[in-house]
């Protein structure tokens, strides 16, 4: 299939979770962000509010229906591709350093805090059922004990003001073009990485920068970067320049550089399956970094071949 794209394309996205959808999210030198549908051959809607090209792309790894872009604008807007317009643009200097407390532990004070709310309004149900008498009519008496439910409601938010509002959708992620995206395999926290060489950190949930300390590093600034994670997203893998570096996510320390390549890097892939790391680079070539366990694995397998080998030529020349 063939999609006409109005600019150069950056980069490209797929979703490894949908299934009521089969959508490609591609962003381009235009300021809009077009869905192709290979099912139909079509482009089926647009996202627009970048104000510059798109550079990079990344679905969420919990919905289907979320999509996460970067653009040379420096914003990185979050779409919800049921709605119309973007519902999130992240902000650098909207800060929470640390990372959130564990799902579990986080769930729990949830749920004490709801059964110390529903506590005091079952008893007050009971005292007003105590002081109200038969009325004949049930409708007036359920009305009545339903209205100490009310008092629980949450407070309605205030609209900000217009000009507030502008001002949220011009935040920038980044200062200058934002290069590459990359989301953890649990969806809580998304990477980013800008022309400003920076990496940064983002709390998905609530949209703040974790302010993870990452050590200095020379991004490339004219084209997308594909990050990668490993298993448990504790070490992510940036390509810088002509080689790759693996970082602590969290501590930010660089703990081992790989070079191998003679040009620049642009992309990288980890398989989770046999725990190997693919680049790829301008020299044409793409290179697959093996964990030393796996390398003598291979090696001691080797050796037993050639033994096994020639302990059969040396049995037929005996015989």
């Amino acid at each position: 299939m063939d999609f006409k794209m109005p600019g150069k394309v950056y980069g490209t996205a797929m979703s490894s979770l949908a299934k009521a959808h089969m959508l490609i999210a591609a962003g381009s030198a235009d300021v809009q962000v077009r869905l192709c549908d290979i099912a139909s051959g079509a482009f089926t809607h647009t996202l627009s509010g970048h104000r510059d090209g798109v550079m990079t792309l990344e679905w969420s790894t919990c919905s289907e229906w979320i999509l996460m872009t970067g653009g040379r604008d420096g914003a990185i807007r979050f779409w919800d591709i049921r709605r119309a317009g973007c519902f999130r643009v992240l902000d650098q200097s909207q800060c929470q350093p640390g990372r959130r407390p564990p799902f579990l532990e986080n769930t729990s004070k949830k749920i004490v805090a709801r059964t110390s709310l529903a506590g005091p309004s079952s008893l007050a149900n009971k005292s007003v059922s105590r002081k109200k008498t038969p009325l004949g009519n049930g409708m007036k008496q359920s009305q009545a004990l339903r209205k100490p439910q009310n008092l629980l409601r949450t407070p309605v938010r205030q609209r900000s003001h217009p000009g507030m509002s502008s001002s949220h959708d011009r935040a920038t992620a980044h200062y200058g073009a934002v290069t590459g995206l990359k989301a953890s395999g649990d969806g809580m926290y998304l990477l980013s990485s800008g022309s400003d060489s920076q990496l940064r950190l983002w709390d998905i949930e609530s949209g703040l920068n974790i302010l993870a300390k990452y050590e200095e590093m020379r991004l490339q600034t004219s084209k997308s970067l594909h990050l990668a994670l490993n298993q448990d997203s504790s070490l992510v893998f940036v390509p810088c320049m002509a080689t790759v570096k693996a970082c602590d996510v969290w501590s930010g320390l660089t703990l081992q550089t790989f070079r191998g390549h003679y040009e620049l890097v642009n992309c990288c892939y980890f398989n989770l399956q046999d725990q190997e790391l693919y680049t790829g680079s301008n020299d044409r070539q793409i290179l697959v970094w093996s964990p030393p366990s796996a390398i003598i694995n291979d090696l001691v397998s080797l050796h037993k071949h050639l033994y096994s080998s020639n302990h059969k030529l040396l049995f037929l020349f005996a015989d």
